[in-house]
């Protein structure tokens, strides 16, 4: 048994010292006037560039007139580690408030969902009351980063 771990330990060794040099491997890339003979050309449609520069435009109008977040209030409607459960009170918000954005956040090993981007206090007390209605185990009012809409001029903001 020590023979053949030997002999097979040996053909290793000599096999590895057989291999080249990867450093040989590499050989200069340049041609006789001193370009470089490894490249690619690409062929490019011309309207690529027209279509990037569109997206470019997309991108910035949307960003824009996109969301931003500020300060502000949500009502945590349900924490709970049944995904069913959350869901079903997330379609429960939105059934019976459908002007409130509900939103359903993940923190393993619970579920927890937030319905409404409020500014005031007083707004998201006036929805916790009639939201209590439909969620006996209570609706907490959580200090959260809310979502607010840019407003356009000529237009005032509104938030739930």
């Amino acid at each position: 048994m020590k023979f053949v771990l030997t002999f097979t330990a040996v053909l290793i060794s000599l096999n590895s010292i057989a291999q080249e040099n990867p450093k040989a491997v590499l050989k200069d890339t340049t041609g006789k006037n001193g370009t470089d003979t490894n490249y690619v050309k690409v062929h490019k449609d011309s309207r690529v560039d027209l279509l990037v520069k569109k997206q470019a435009q997309i991108n910035e109008e949307t960003s824009r007139a996109g969301r931003r977040t500020d300060k502000g209030f949500r009502l945590l409607i349900i924490s709970t580690s049944n995904r069913d459960e959350a869901l079903t009170a997330k379609t429960k918000v939105y059934t019976y408030f459908p002007e409130l954005k509900a939103y359903l956040w993940h923190q393993s090993p619970y579920y927890k969902v937030k319905a409404g981007n409020f500014k005031d206090r007083k707004d998201a007390e006036a929805y916790q009351k009639k939201l209590n209605r439909y969620f006996p185990k209570g609706v907490f009012i959580m200090n959260d980063t809310i979502e607010v809409k840019s407003v356009k001029p000529g237009e005032e903001e509104i938030s739930l």
